[in-house]
């Protein structure tokens, strides 16, 4: 699959170092342009239908972060080029698919590329159609607290968990339960049913997803209609379960 990218670094040298690298042993990349501040990069953002930026973080009118908070649709997949580590945990909040620190390692240029690239494809492989689970339904039981005891619930029958401060609400087809768990437990929980998580707040039946929509990390559609947002770190593990 070809990868639509640009890069956004202030300094020559390094712009020149990664498109050689890019060049020479990422062929499927094809550049569509550059920039050196985070102005021009929002222009080619808004012009260019990309599929990857490699993204400087100290850079002249803002830094990386002040860029990706004015993208209001977010369709690609960002990949930091710094040489500072400390930015790592930003990153990671931002969505970021992989943080490369200068100098930069060939062969981890060569691993950030192949993540984004399979990504990709996953995505437009699901792009509008009714998914199917690689995995078998779930089956089984699970128990909530309730105050005068606890119920039993078929692991099928739950289409969604969502998490509430130290509460999770289950939703079921047609109702919901708000039970004094965190979303953690229930996660742990669900352990060996097809459960995933796609959001620090979701928890999603794999087999109740029926359409995977693109976007910044993503969203969901579920069997009860409800559309959830995927974190961008965790769609390619959302993905991995699907044909």
């Amino acid at each position: 699959m070809k990868i639509r990218a640009i890069i956004v670094e202030d300094e020559a040298v390094s712009r020149d170092i990664l498109r050689t690298y890019l060049s020479k042993y990422c062929p499927n990349v094809t550049l569509v342009g550059e920039a050196s501040n985070i102005n021009d990069a929002y222009e080619l953002i808004q012009k260019n239908e990309l599929e990857l930026v490699f993204l400087d973080v100290e850079m002249p009118f803002g830094n990386a972060f002040d860029l990706l908070e004015k993208v209001e649709d977010r369709r690609f997949e960002t990949v930091f080029v710094t040489a500072y580590d400390h930015y790592a945990i930003e990153a990671l909040n931002n969505d970021a698919s992989y943080y490369l620190l200068k100098p930069i390692s060939i062969d981890e240029l060569i691993k950030a590329v192949n993540i984004v690239t399979e990504i990709k494809e996953k995505e437009n492989e699901l792009q509008n159609k009714v998914l199917s689970p690689k995995v078998s339904s779930a089956s089984g039981k699970i128990t909530i607290p309730q105050q005068d005891g606890f119920e039993v619930l078929d692991v099928n029958d739950i289409v969604f968990c969502k998490a509430d401060d130290n509460y999770t609400e289950i939703h079921l087809a047609n109702s919901k339960k708000l039970v004094s768990k965190t979303l953690k437990y229930f996660e742990e929980a669900l352990l060996p049913y097809d459960f995933a998580r796609i959001h620090k707040s979701y928890l999603v039946n794999i087999n109740s997803v029926v359409k995977y929509k693109k976007g910044k990390g993503g969203s969901v559609i579920v069997t009860s209609g409800k559309e959830i947002l995927v974190s961008s770190s965790k769609k390619a593990t959302l993905l991995s379960y699907f044909k």
